[in-house]
């Protein structure tokens, strides 16, 4: 069955969705008209060196909804170069994010797969005086670079005849020289003005066991060399990267060139997702992640398709949400609440509304009969009344949230205090009529009377009141915890990703993950993680995958009732 989102009260499913009017659909609508292609074959092409983030879902609707809108196919690679970062783990974990979001790949490539046939074009660079061996260090490549004003400097070794390269080239695959002794660079023109251009190194020397390959190779490929002959070998016809990626598009087209690709693929840039106090970086995310600033890729924190998954957001909700945000070559700025946005709309008709109270006062109903239990009705969710109505229980003590309650309340509350009456969802009218205090004078316990003539749906005209207050039966309701979320990052204006490294820690909400104790309806105790609830007045909660356990619930805060956030009206 297909999944099901919605966009303006459109239905939508993943084998139907249509990107929004944009460049990128344009240009392919014109090369498939013109003939210079005849079928779309886009990728979906991550490094395996960490968790797919909120950004890349974006990447992986452009990349697979355009090519589906074609009939034309996407392939899932893994651009698995750098053996040093990369792990299986991560293989695994971008697979199964993938296919949750909904999409399914043409075909499973990786990098590793054509490191063969890389070297084999590195060595054709040789043989044409395009690619030599440099023995300069890191450092001195850098410092030799030049700078946005200034040309590049020549390196001592690049005039080194083919032979020679060719022997030191073979040599460096044998493992004859050490981590960083010698690289191999691509012979362009240190005086360009791109510096993407100057001599770039597309080969590095890495004694490290691969994920794929073990040991088999000592020496690997730099992402920019590799990157345009994977999408050759694959019949790529439109790459398409994120806008950082456009200076390096010359590049691109010269591997393309000089390697003598039968295929020639080509790159095209979209703006990518800036999401406003969220990181995006990789390298930050392992920061966050190594240091035990959370407590793993899936923290319910983090920006990572897991983390997001495992907070309680659908890949429903997701998928609305870049869709909102369209393809461009701008890189503004996402206001969080846009994201939060979505979740709500999605899962207002889905998620049952019950009740659970975070904060627990104790309250006694004086005049209910002691020992008596009544089982009230309660629908399950009044904007979808398909999903019917349940039993909870009420009795003479019961539990409400402390912030319900005040004793010397200012003008307009309407919740409980001495001598007011309030309405309990779904149960009666009570009255506050005495409050139980402990020897430092703090509120532990409340007296009430109720009306048993105001039951809820019971058509009870009499008289009104301006306040509801949700509860839990004491005797029956369940211990649950509760993990409330604020955005990792404190700066609402900033990118997380704009911060720099050294202060990027200093920007940390230390209030970012607060966890209380409290009780939620009994129906709710052998509630399965993935079970997605709105807990009346709180907002919407999912049950955690890894804390809760069989009859103890932990329940994570996917996003509050209400927003400020508005979509703008379309035209």
């Amino acid at each position: 069955m297909d999944s099901l989102f919605y966009i303006d009260e459109r239905l939508i499913t993943v084998e139907n969705a249509k990107t929004p009017s944009n460049f990128i659909k344009s240009i392919i609508e014109e090369d498939l008209k013109s003939g210079k292609v005849k079928e779309v074959i886009t990728r979906f092409p991550p490094e395996p060196n960490g968790y797919l983030h909120i950004g890349h879902a974006k990447a992986i609707w452009i990349n697979f909804t355009l090519a589906d809108e074609f009939n034309g196919k996407t392939n899932l690679r893994f651009d698995d170069t750098n053996p040093v970062k990369e792990d299986i783990e991560y293989v695994n974990s971008i697979k199964e994010d993938v296919e949750w979001l909904g999409y399914k790949w043409d075909n499973l490539n990786f990098a590793s797969d054509y490191f063969e046939e890389m070297y084999n074009r590195a060595v054709l660079l040789i043989k044409k005086g395009k690619a030599y061996v440099d023995d300069q260090t890191a450092e001195q490549i850098r410092e030799t670079r030049g700078t946005l004003t200034e040309p590049g400097q020549n390196s001592p070794y690049r005039d080194r005849s083919v032979e020679e390269n060719l022997d030191l080239f073979e040599r460096m695959r044998k493992g004859e020289f050490k981590d960083g002794e010698k690289v191999l660079r691509a012979k362009i023109d240190m005086a360009s003005p791109n510096i993407n251009l100057r001599d770039p190194v597309i080969y590095r020397i890495s004694h490290a066991t691969h994920h794929n390959t073990g040991d088999k190779w000592c020496i690997y490929p730099m992402y920019a060399f590799a990157h345009p002959i994977e999408d050759a070998i694959e019949n790529i016809t439109h790459s398409l990267c994120s806008l950082e990626f456009e200076d390096q598009r010359p590049f691109y087209d010269w591997v393309i060139r000089e390697c003598e690709m039968p295929s020639e693929p080509h790159q095209y840039e979209f703006g990518r997702l800036n999401l406003a106090q969220t990181v995006t970086s990789k390298r930050k995310l392992r920061m966050l992640v190594e240091q035990g600033i959370v407590d793993g890729w899936d923290d319910p924190r983090m920006p990572t398709i897991s983390g997001l998954r495992r907070r309680g957001y659908t890949p429903e909700a997701i998928r609305n949400f870049v869709y909102e945000t369209g393809i461009s070559k701008s890189q503004g700025l996402v206001d969080l609440k846009m994201l939060e946005h979505f979740i709500r709309e999605d899962l207002k008709l889905k998620a049952p509304r019950t009740m659970a109270v975070l904060n627990p006062l104790k309250v006694v109903i004086t005049n209910y009969p002691e020992g008596q239990v009544e089982m009230l009705d309660a629908e399950n969710n009044s904007e979808n009344p398909e999903m019917g109505t349940r039993q909870i229980p009420f009795s003479r003590e019961i539990y409400i949230e402390r912030d319900d309650f005040m004793e010397n309340p200012p003008s307009k509350y309407f919740r409980l205090f001495p001598g007011n009456e309030v309405r309990l969802k779904h149960a009666y009218f009570i009255k506050c009529n005495d409050v139980i205090k402990d020897e430092e004078g703090n509120v532990v316990e409340i007296h009430c009377t109720y009306d048993p003539e105001t039951k809820s749906g019971s058509g009870f005209t009499g008289r009104k009141v301006k306040g509801t207050i949700h509860w839990v039966d004491a005797s029956s309701a369940v211990p649950a915890e509760f993990r409330l979320y604020e955005p990792l990052i404190m700066d609402e204006e900033t990118e997380a990703d704009e911060i720099e490294e050294k202060s990027f820690l200093d920007q940390i909400n230390p209030n970012s993950l607060q966890i209380v104790h409290g009780f939620v309806e009994p129906g709710l105790k052998d509630a399965k993680p993935q079970d997605k609830f709105q807990f009346f007045r709180h907002g919407y909660f999912n049950v955690d995958s890894r804390y809760s356990k069989p009859g103890e619930p932990v329940f994570n805060l996917i996003v509050s009732m209400k927003s400020s956030f508005q979509l703008p009206k379309s035209e």
